[in-house]
């Protein structure tokens, strides 16, 4: 039997299969879904292994998604085919085990074993010893990622030249707008919602900020979850320097700060004035609050909460369900409809300091349902209140925020 070009395990096709039928995803371009690729899962998955060991496989164009952004903007996602995010899985599997180790111990984004939470943890203990802080936000960070530099990091460390080869027609791989429109090819960047491409942005970063930072700042510590960055400084000065060399060094690397959301920040609980005292990572606001501990006494300490941003978005979707306008539901249909979501809020956003948020969650949620409650029943105020709270009473595990908030709203 003649030798395949490249020796590409199957079992990493087959993971990368698992992986993907676990988070699911929308169709690419060429609209399969799942679905329809399991149909004829094994000849499919044979028939992308096969290519890929023989060199003969070529990424099909990613999908465009626009996502609005707040202040107007969109953020664009590249959404690869169901066979091509299979496909990424398996060479991103392969790198993953060989790169991963040698990645900064403070580098958390889609990472294994690291998670959003670890770098906020992180982020919150540091606060404690160091009174000021850089946040650092990159323009347009997945769109500027300079695809020479990704492949001469994949060089030096000597990956296999199977890898090196999808690497880089994945890089390439051109984006189609929605519904059939018109190709656009790409000399640098990696698309949002490509399943390699967080790993060759970590290892692009790798070097561009994290080695370099090691080598020109030595025990200055920082905190990075794929772009998002934060420098923990001991005086405004050092921060200060430190932003102007930043920028000189992204530049070099083709990347440009956002100067509007790039700021120093001072977050200790001695006062100044006419400084910020207060910054957000992560979707978390970190600034002194005040605290009481165990023995009933107040303090203040930087704590990270979520933020105000966060807050508005979430009560901003709750409204946009118009459940008080959905009198042919039950409550039993809504907390199917949304339990997954609001789990997910509580879940991200009440690790750490969460009483304004409870209570604003809380809110939204029991001033929807209430409404729904007066709209249902044609109830007063203080009736359907008690209706609800019965209801709550009988079935307190119906909706995510009665159990979960109960705690810290009574």
């Amino acid at each position: 039997m003649q030798r395949k070009p490249f020796e590409i395990p199957k079992a990493l096709v087959w993971a990368a299969y698992k992986d993907v039928l676990r988070n699911r995803g929308a169709p690419g371009c060429d609209g399969q879904t799942l679905t329809a690729f399991n149909q004829y899962r094994n000849r499919n998955l044979y028939k992308i292994w096969n290519r890929l060991c023989s060199g003969a496989y070529f990424p099909p164009p990613v999908l465009e998604k626009q996502i609005p952004k707040d202040n107007g903007k969109v953020r664009i996602l590249g959404i690869p085919t169901v066979a091509d995010r299979i496909a990424q899985g398996a060479i991103k599997r392969f790198m993953e085990a060989k790169l991963d180790p040698l990645f900064h111990v403070d580098s958390y984004g889609y990472r294994p074993g690291k998670s959003a939470h670890d770098a906020l943890r992180q982020c919150a203990t540091r606060c404690q010893r160091y009174s000021w802080i850089l946040e650092v936000d990159i323009s347009a960070f997945f769109d500027h990622v300079r695809h020479d530099l990704v492949i001469k990091a994949l060089e030096h460390h000597r990956m296999p030249k199977w890898v090196i080869l999808y690497c880089r027609r994945w890089l390439e791989a051109p984006m189609q707008g929605a519904q059939g429109g018109e190709l656009t090819p790409r000399e640098r960047g990696t698309p949002q919602g490509g399943v390699v491409s967080p790993l060759l942005a970590n290892l692009f970063l790798h070097y561009a900020f994290d080695q370099w930072m090691v080598r020109e700042y030595r025990g200055v510590p920082f905190e990075r979850y794929a772009d998002d960055i934060v420098v923990h400084c001991s005086r405004m000065s050092d921060a200060t320097r430190l932003k102007d060399r930043l920028t000189q060094r992204f530049a070099q690397v083709g990347l440009t700060i956002n100067e509007e959301k790039s700021n120093v920040a001072y977050i200790d609980t001695f006062e100044r004035q006419n400084v910020a005292k207060s910054f957000t990572f992560l979707g978390y606001d970190f600034k002194v609050r005040t605290l009481k501990n165990y023995k009933g006494e107040l303090y203040r300490k930087c704590m990270p909460g979520a933020s105000m941003k966060a807050m508005r978005k979430i009560t901003k979707t709750i409204k946009e369900w118009r459940i008080h306008r959905s009198t042919t539901d039950s409550l039993t249909d809504f907390s199917k409809r949304y339990n997954a979501v609001v789990r997910g809020w509580i879940e991200y956003y009440g690790k750490f300091w969460y009483r304004n948020f409870g209570y604003r969650l809380w809110s939204a949620m029991q001033s929807r349902l209430l409404k729904w409650m007066q709209s249902k029943f044609r109830l007063s105020t203080r009736k359907a209140q008690r209706r609800l709270e019965l209801a709550r009473k009988q079935q307190p595990k119906l909706f995510a925020h009665w159990y979960l908030l109960r705690a810290t709203n009574g």
